[in-house]
């Protein structure tokens, strides 16, 4: 603009500081995006990754358990005439004998069938072997019961403790008692659809486990 003669100019402006740098109106996008989704916690992470292993293990067991009482619950058990050197003792001693074994454990242990049987070897050593099948969803405490019922004035079974079950599986213990003032073996064994146990007069300890394993092959079969 041009000046007027004798029109005095106005004053020059000073000019307006804003900031001593440059700076952005807006904030940089991939700034903002990540102050809007902050990355899941560390701790947050491991605590669901552990929780998701606890209930895969979980599963796991329920499944595992569910299959081998499954696989185990339809049980028989028969006392076949013969079982390796054993015959059957069907006398009417033989049969009173493993009639009374029969009631007792029926009387003590819920069973859908029981039997009792008296065995017999070349030598004349007995073995005394009774059970019976049901569904059995705690095999070992049942078998701990059952050996309650192997004792009289003399002493209950003694020692127990667990022997190799076999194929079949479950679990099989075997342990002492008194009979005419000597130690008897006894051993039993449980699984969830059956239960038995046997006394073996005269016999060693380790011998009488192999011979009951022997007697479940012969006598248990499964559906």
């Amino acid at each position: 603009m041009s000046e007027r003669p004798g029109q005095t100019p106005p004053p020059a402006q000073e000019p307006v500081e804003i900031a001593a740098e440059p700076f952005a109106l807006t904030e940089p996008a991939d700034e903002q995006q990540s102050e809007d989704k902050a990355p899941p916690s560390r701790t947050k992470t491991i605590v669901l990754g552990s929780l998701l292993a606890v209930s895969l293990a979980g599963a796991g067991i329920i499944g595992y358990a569910g299959w081998r009482i499954a696989s185990q619950k339809d049980a028989t058990l028969t006392a076949p005439p013969q079982i390796g050197s054993l015959k059957l003792d069907t006398s009417d001693n033989g049969k009173s004998t493993g009639d009374y074994l029969r009631t007792a454990l029926s009387a003590d242990v819920d069973l859908d069938e029981a039997l009792g049987a008296v065995y017999a070897d070349s030598n004349g050593q007995n073995v005394l072997f009774f059970g019976g099948t049901t569904l059995i969803w705690t095999p070992e405490s049942d078998l701990d019961t059952a050996f309650e019922l192997v004792s009289d004035d003399q002493g209950a079974v003694t020692g127990l403790h667990e022997v190799p079950a076999g194929p079949l599986g479950g679990t099989m213990k075997c342990g002492t008692t008194k009979s005419d003032g000597t130690d008897m073996p006894v051993c039993g064994w449980a699984d969830h659809g059956s239960l038995a146990l046997a006394m073996f007069p005269g016999r060693a300890e380790n011998d009488s486990a192999k011979l009951l394993l022997e007697i479940r092959d012969a006598t248990q079969k499964r559906n």
